[in-house]
């Protein structure tokens, strides 16, 4: 018998492994949370009520958080067919760094409300996934802390500090410059703190009062609790170095008070001052406006966010989705843009993209993360958005991020100005 005519014995078939415990670990997360909308709804279960307002509330009666929702969905994509190759390159360039997304964490002011400890979880989810992580200057962990978990995906956002001739406000850009952080974003759209009625109600008023109500949300949720005794309250650490010892939270609350009850916003002036202490990607963050675009560039920002600071400060601010186009063309390429404010899907990511963005940042899906699923909750946020993403992208006959303005699309609601 020759090698033709030899009789080879089917393959055994060998038993599968079972699937680990990371594996069925996120199957059962994808299952209880396949959007971050379910995500939202278990994490106001779980956090205290204050906590959750502190996150999910707008000004006025969410009017601008509720418009930046309906803007982005009233965006439509056009489909392509018979093109798609079977891949997706999410990789993206900011500022002539690479990130494995076109996404990043948006800068927010004590988040440890939400979630204790979640301004670490959000640097630690960061360097993982390898997307930008801006720390914000209204911090539980200081800017030196958050540098060694997030590392070189490090960002920092700093709100007005006219103390002494903004002699503050130069120190805590040095620090960050020290620590690592790649680029300074300076917040615009705060020329005072408005009235956010969900907080008032809530009693999340400087200086914070403790009362009957507030810990019986405590002690009604149980996994914050646990988060909180692991990492404490949240505190204005970046502040400590400007107030007399020792520096209790009294002193840091009326400090951050004093900077944001009505202080004033940046001027381009300022902007300018800052331009010469940093040496880096200086970022204006809070443009809705073209021209305030240009006079950015004009200053020496390398980059916009368009934001209206998520619906937060005045309810009747247009929605920055539809300013975007108009940005898009007054600056082209001559400064890096970014897309905040409502962003809550992949989907939402890519139609800024279409639109000329070049990433888009969140802040709330991450923490509604972390409050339904602890710590491990930004890691799951940032999967869900690159599925969305890839998703999205192939739907539409695209296999690139960099094609995304390739993809025909409709936009009711944009400005004309």
């Amino acid at each position: 018998m020759d090698d033709r005519t030899k009789v080879v014995p089917p393959p055994v078939a060998l038993p599968m492994a079972p699937p680990g415990p990371g594996m069925a670990r996120q199957a059962e997360l994808r299952r209880r949370f396949p959007t971050v909308f379910y995500l939202r709804e278990h994490a106001q279960k779980r956090i205290p009520k204050f906590g959750f307002d502190a996150t999910d509330g707008g000004a006025g009666r969410d009017g601008g958080v509720a418009r930046n929702a309906s803007a982005l969905d009233a965006i439509e994509l056009m489909p392509r067919y018979g093109i798609d190759n079977g891949t997706c390159d999410m990789e993206t360039e900011l500022f002539g760094k690479k990130y494995s997304a076109p996404i990043g964490i948006a800068p927010m002011g004590l988040p440890g409300i939400v979630w204790p400890g979640a301004e670490k979880y959000l640097a630690k989810a960061a360097k993982k996934a390898r997307i930008p992580y801006t720390a914000g200057t209204v911090a539980s962990s200081t800017v030196e802390e958050l540098a060694e978990l997030a590392e070189d995906m490090l960002w920092f956002q700093l709100y007005r500090m006219p103390q002494r001739d903004h002699a503050d406000g130069f120190d805590l850009v040095r620090r960050a410059q020290s620590a690592g952080a790649q680029a300074l974003m300076i917040t615009m759209d705060v020329p005072l703190r408005t009235k956010r009625p969900r907080e008032v109600r809530r009693g999340l008023v400087l200086p914070f009062k403790m009362n009957a109500r507030t810990v019986w949300d405590v002690v009604t949720s149980p996994a914050w609790l646990m988060s909180y005794f692991e990492h404490g309250l949240a505190r204005f650490a970046n502040y400590k170095p400007y107030v007399e010892a020792p520096a209790t939270p009294q002193k840091l609350a009326s400090y951050s008070n004093r900077d944001h009850s009505g202080g004033g916003a940046f001027s381009w002036e300022e902007v300018k001052r800052y331009r010469d202490v940093w040496k880096g990607p200086l970022i204006a963050k809070g443009i809705q406006h073209p021209e305030d675009a240009l006079k950015a560039v004009s200053v020496g920002c390398d980059g916009v966010v368009v934001s209206n600071h998520g619906g937060r400060q005045i309810e009747g601010l247009p929605s920055s989705v539809d300013v975007l186009p108009a940005i898009v063309d007054a600056i082209g390429s001559r400064a890096t843009i970014i897309l905040d404010s409502g962003v809550r899907t992949g989907l939402d990511v890519t139609r800024g993209l279409v639109l000329g963005a070049n990433a888009a940042f969140s802040g709330k899906a991450y923490l509604y993360g972390l409050g339904a699923i602890g710590g491990e909750g930004a890691d799951y946020v940032i999967e869900l958005f690159k599925e969305e993403i890839r998703d999205t992208l192939r739907q539409c006959g695209r296999n690139s991020v960099k094609d995304a303005r390739k993809i025909q699309f409709r936009h009711p609601g944009r400005w004309q100005f």
